[in-house]
């Protein structure tokens, strides 16, 4: 099912946070944000999921606000992994993975064999089944995560939302947590720092900026070195991956782009009223 969002607007302590954004997350891709750190995107993704309210606009599931439905209904369409990570639940993950069937329970009522198969579902796929009976506050960071993640799958969602799912996991578990949002047939809205993962896994990009909507398309269409440079503050190359054809970003970590650059050796002669140093790569002379 598809989501649009239409001429948002979000303002938070006085001040713009989302201003006019407008994209579109097509039903069964993968829709990625990505920008610098304030660029708007955990605001975006809490609208999406109703955890904040915006001050002009709105999202649509389908053809219908979201903000039409009752909590219940909207959580049987859509489910979220947000940024904020419990870590004080003292339930097992089981039953951790198990909330996720709230939307779809009565009052007082017990699990039901379909809540039962989506929670073993949800637990396989996620690879968590073994941590079944843990404490969910025993994980490591990245276990969590996957838990996590594994209640939102156990809500059968039309749509996920994911705030920066990799964070806390290693390389192996990055890979294979992408994978699993690859193989999932729904509309995912994904944001990543991650330029690399989100070219791979990401059908579409959205570039935000500024809480502004800079540049939409494929990642080839969207991640240009110019784009890079104007956005990020990076000087970088866009190459084929040699293994699987993908795009890979090759950042150069020891120069920031021209703009930057200039940005920073201004401020530096306003404040100290001369001209500012230029500091080489470590043991280069």
């Amino acid at each position: 099912m598809r989501i649009t969002v239409e001429d948002l607007r979000v303002v938070l302590a006085g001040r713009d946070i989302l201003a006019g954004v407008e994209l579109i997350a097509a039903a069964g891709e993968i829709t990625g944000l990505v920008g610098p750190n304030g660029s708007g995107k955990s605001t975006l993704l809490r609208t999406v999921y109703r955890h904040l309210k915006p001050q002009g606009g709105r999202v649509l599931l389908g053809e219908r606000d979201l903000r039409s439905m009752t909590p219940a209904a909207a959580a049987r369409h859509v489910a979220a992994l947000p940024q904020e990570r419990e870590s004080d639940f003292e339930f097992t993950v089981r039953e951790v993975v198990a909330m996720g069937r709230t939307p779809y329970q009565k009052a007082f009522a017990g699990d039901s064999a379909a809540d039962r198969a989506a929670v073993l579902i949800a637990l396989v796929q996620t690879g968590v089944e073994e941590h079944q009976g843990r404490r969910f506050a025993t994980l490591s960071g990245g276990e969590r995560q996957r838990v996590l993640l594994a209640r939102a799958l156990a809500q059968e969602p039309d749509v996920l939302v994911l705030d920066e799912p990799t964070n806390h996991l290693d390389v192996r578990h990055q890979v294979e947590l992408l994978t699993l949002l690859r193989a999932q047939d729904r509309t995912t809205l994904i944001a990543l720092h991650d330029l690399n993962a989100a070219s791979s896994v990401c059908d579409r990009l959205h570039v935000l900026h500024e809480g502004r909507v800079r540049a939409s398309g494929t990642p080839r269409e969207v991640l240009t070195p110019a784009l890079l440079a104007e956005v990020f503050g990076i000087r970088a190359a866009v190459l084929d991956h040699p293994l699987t054809g993908d795009l890979l970003i090759a950042v150069d970590h020891w120069t920031t782009a021209p703009t930057a650059v200039t940005a920073v050796a201004s401020s530096n002669r306003r404040e100290t009223g001369g001209r500012g140093g230029e500091r080489g790569r470590p043991g280069i002379r």
